[in-house]
């Protein structure tokens, strides 16, 4: 492809053409899951939108290893908090919500990233990061607390795009007694009795959270890398102490390269929140609809962009794939999509604006020409849609609409067009468009072609 490669660039506050640090390597680290709740759909958004950005480079970069790293956070406060409160222990509660985590994932078609490292996993390489950050003057200890010092590093808020002041009054920081600084932040904390704690030179405690992102994305992909991923909450103070700690403990001018950050999801225009009742878990949409539909909704507005969640986008989607997958056929060999309709995924990953091409795709598809149905496939597998059977999807919207009823409801549904097909010998036009009417109030849709009437779900 000759096509540029753009991003827009949260540290330059533009849009850039990417170019790799190696030839032959291309490195994305993405924030992933603190492991004390069930995801909810605002977690689903980086999931799918980092997951398309996965894909689409390892099309791009086809001659070259894309390593995709997303981790887990395994140790963290809302972990001891919520298995205290739940009275369970914290390896129960990391282990269930973990591979809740994982079924999620397959549930919303995503791929499994190269890497997903735990954080208690590399502890070692942790306490050497806060070693070299006391040995280098970037942070201090006080009563076995371990703080950042954010004065040392003056290039703190280039991410975020302000200054000192301008941080401190508009964010929420950790206030505690230990700091010196309001801005500063913890690197390592000790553990009480029953807590989880290892041994360190300051005594035994845990990491702090930004810490461990920045010891796990340097593991895996190095000191300098890439692309940096996640949600437009992380940039301050997440992705911002990532940064600063990084640089300063490896004395390099740059961490990552580009950072992409997704828009927040509202619901009904809302935001979520648990006090509104309205945190919708990726569990509570299973059985209801497929997977492909939340993906395709979640892709719905640009990744930037906030997303508005209600009941009308999903059923919208839901009906869009059904009538894609009209055109489903299985592929076996590779199909190539023109650049033209690869053009807006190029152009800092406009999925909207490659979803119009879709369509176009489509209408081109249904009219039953071999070679245009293998391209619109291709360009739908390619973000990870039309990836199950066609048998598949229509069994799980009958699912879906009869549960155990699907044998009992298909029979009633064949009936009702035996007697419009009955009314329509007899020219009984009025009845026939009543049983349509009817048919299409139980989100049934009739087609009529050859002389023969076919029905599906929408």
């Amino acid at each position: 492809m000759s096509k540029n490669f753009n991003f827009f660039n949260t540290l330059s506050n533009k849009k850039e053409k990417f170019v790799p640090i190696k030839n032959n390597t291309v490195g994305m680290y993405a924030c992933g899951p603190t492991v004390y709740d069930f995801p909810h759909i605002g977690n689903a958004r980086p999931l799918v939108v980092f997951d398309v950005l996965f894909r689409l480079l390892k099309k791009y970069y086809e001659k070259s290893e894309v390593i995709y790293v997303r981790n887990i956070t395994d140790i963290d406060d809302k972990i001891l908090e919520t298995a205290k409160n739940k009275k369970i222990s914290i390896s129960e509660l990391t282990k269930d919500i973990t591979e809740t985590f994982h079924e999620d994932c397959l549930y919303l078609m995503c791929l499994s990233p190269s890497f997903e490292p735990k954080a208690t996993d590399h502890i070692n390489e942790m306490i050497s990061m806060v070693s070299n950050l006391i040995k280098y003057e970037h942070a201090y200890i006080n009563e076995k607390h371990v703080y950042f010092s954010v004065s040392s590093f003056k290039e703190y808020g280039k991410l975020s795009n302000k200054n000192f002041d301008e941080l401190l009054s508009g964010a929420r920081v950790e206030l505690s007694k230990y700091k010196r600084d309001p801005l500063d932040f913890v690197l390592w904390k000790p553990s009480g009795k029953d807590d989880p704690g290892w041994d360190s030179p300051w005594g035994r405690g845990r990491p702090g959270w930004h810490l461990e992102c920045s010891v796990m994305s340097e593991k895996y992909l190095g000191k300098q890398f890439d692309i940096h991923g996640g949600g437009l909450d992380l940039v301050f103070p997440h992705h911002e102490n990532e940064i600063a700690q990084s640089c300063c403990s490896n004395k390099v001018k740059s961490f990552a390269n580009y950072w992409l950050h997704n828009g927040f999801v509202t619901v009904n225009k809302e935001k979520m929140s648990k006090s509104k009742g309205n945190v919708l878990k990726i569990n509570s949409f299973k059985g209801k609809y497929s997977g492909q539909a939340l993906r395709l909704a979640l892709l719905s507005a640009h990744y930037k962009q906030p997303l508005d969640w209600n009941d009308k986008l999903l059923k919208d989607c839901n009906e869009t794939l059904t009538k894609w997958y009209q055109a489903y056929i299985p592929l076996k060999t590779y199909t190539e999509i023109s650049e033209e309709v690869l053009l807006p995924l190029l152009d800092d990953l406009n999925i909207p604006g490659y979803i119009a091409n879709l369509h176009k795709l489509f209408d081109k598809a249904i009219k039953g020409v071999e070679k245009d149905k293998k391209i619109f496939n291709a360009a739908c597998n390619l973000i990870g849609f039309l990836v199950e059977t066609k048998e598949t999807w229509i069994l799980k919207q009958k699912t879906r609409v009869w549960g155990n009823e699907i044998e009992n409801m298909e029979k009633k549904v064949n009936k009702k067009i035996d007697l419009r097909n009955k009314a329509r010998e007899n020219k009984d036009f009025k009845e026939a468009d009543r049983i349509r009417k009817e048919l299409l109030d139980d989100n049934i849709t009739l087609e009529d072609k050859d002389g023969k009437t076919t029905w599906r779900l929408k």
